[in-house]
């Protein structure tokens, strides 16, 4: 049964915002390391196929698949004196740091098994991400009843996010480099991203303690009555699937940084970090601008024009190898100006589906919604570097066992080139067709009353 209290119309304490926010170094740290690490420490430094190694980091993710949605259940039937969300994140987020730790161990050193050890620690720090992650995303549609609060929420949320994306993505390659490279640097980096969870877990455990919270119901007791309750909410299915999709699209981008750093700008020690720098930073720039952008266009408009953005951004690197470097960089950044934007939009739109479902059902269950959501985000994260290793096996790609990569054909280096810039604005521009069928609009969720019960949680 749902809760029957009033939802709060007013702003949420700007330390709520900053400590649920935090949360977003876990999340972000976690979303981008393996993304941009893992595919080419296997086959650059572990010796893998690229074939193989697209599996490797694609098939312990799928898993994530099955068990989000076993999070959201889980968590939405806990009472505690805490809430029902902030246990997982703090037990969640501390194994988490621990696991992650374990993926670039290499107690096997390099070969068959290296690579099936970190298929194995990949798949239990993916679980133990669940368990931060599905209860930290359900934690919005119950903090607050106004759509246009959780699209502030969203906006401190996706900047802490741009901020870690910059500082893990941009730092881990030359912690790599500093450690020694090879498996010595990867063991760094490993521990450095750790203790970047440790602080976000804690942050936002901390600081959403004398949050406000939902009063948490009923959930679905299995993956196909979760399922049949996702597919009764049309607007959640249309923006689920194209999230999806373009994260896809996005994990392309991460997974061929290195790639594209080394083969077509040909600066594998500084290219990494400057184009992590030029498509994170102006995240941290533009957000005020997104904001208004939103309350011009709405929601869905500004997540078509941000995606478009992203796309064209991405198709213009095409020309990547005829630019001279300032220009690569000035293109990728204007990708991150789109990234940024449908990065938060999508989020802001989530919990606007979510209060929907409340209001015209009666129940609360928002674990149900975000754990199929963050199932469907963590599988395109990793269909990406999944699609973009077979690209590269097909065209060619050469592996290596010493930790620098290979010398590579033409061929092998359009893979590169191709996998960065036309894969992923295929993938982010071709699913905002879907979003004609979202249908939420602020004037819809005021007149349908669409914002979730919740009461003041008790301090920890």
């Amino acid at each position: 049964m749902t809760g029957t209290g009033a939802g709060p119309t007013g702003g949420l304490p700007r330390r709520v915002h900053l400590g649920y926010a935090t949360g977003s170094l876990v999340t972000g740290a976690f979303g981008t390391v393996p993304g941009l690490l893992l595919l080419p420490y296997l086959t650059d430094t572990l010796g893998v196929a690229a074939g193989v190694a697209a599996l490797l980091v694609l098939l312990p993710k799928a898993w994530d698949v099955l068990v989000n949605p076993v999070a959201g259940r889980i968590s939405d039937r806990t009472r505690s004196r805490h809430g029902a969300r902030r246990p997982y994140l703090l037990g969640g987020g501390l194994a988490l740091a621990v696991l992650f730790a374990s993926i670039f161990a290499a107690p096997f050193g390099a070969g068959p098994a290296a690579g099936a050890y970190v298929a194995v620690a990949f798949l239990a720090t993916a679980t133990a991400f669940a368990f931060f992650q599905v209860p930290y995303v359900a934690m919005p549609a119950e903090l607050t009843a106004d759509p246009a609060e959780r699209t502030r929420l969203m906006s401190w949320r996706i900047a802490v996010l741009a901020l870690a994306i910059l500082v893990s993505g941009a730092v881990a390659p030359a912690v790599v480099t500093a450690g020694g490279d090879g498996v010595p640097g990867h063991r760094w980096v490993g521990l450095f991203v750790a203790a970047l969870i440790v602080v976000g877990t804690v942050g936002a455990f901390l600081g959403t303690r004398s949050a406000p919270t939902g009063a948490v119901g009923e959930s679905e007791p299995s993956l196909r009555a979760q399922l049949a309750v996702a597919g009764r909410n049309r607007p959640f299915r249309v923006l689920l699937i194209c999230f999806v999709i373009q994260s896809a699209g996005v994990a392309t981008v991460l997974a061929g940084v290195k790639y594209f750093a080394d083969q077509v700008l040909r600066d594998p020690d500084g290219g990494p970090t400057l184009l992590f720098a030029c498509f994170v930073g102006p995240a941290l720039l533009v957000m005020p601008l997104w904001t208004r952008a939103g309350a011009r266009l709405g929601k869905r408009g500004a997540l078509v024009l941000a995606s478009l953005l992203f796309a064209a951004g991405a198709l213009a690197l095409v020309a990547a190898p005829a630019l001279p470097a300032a220009a690569v960089y000035a293109v990728v950044a204007l990708i991150g100006v789109g990234y940024a934007g449908q990065q938060v939009f999508a989020l802001a739109m989530l919990p606007d589906c979510i209060a929907h479902d409340t209001a015209r059902t009666g129940r609360r269950q928002a674990g149900v919604f975000t754990g199929l959501w963050t199932a469907g985000e963590t599988f395109g994260l990793a269909l990406g570097p999944g699609i973009y290793g077979l690209v590269l096996q097909l065209s060619g790609y050469v592996s290596s066992s010493t930790g620098v990569a290979a010398a590579q054909s033409a061929t092998a280096r359009l893979g590169v080139l191709l996998g960065f810039t036309v894969l992923p604005a295929v993938l982010v521009a071709l699913p905002v067709l879907l979003l004609r069928g979202y249908t939420l609009t602020p004037a819809l969720l005021a007149a349908a009353g669409a914002g979730p019960a919740v009461a003041p949680r008790a301090r920890a």
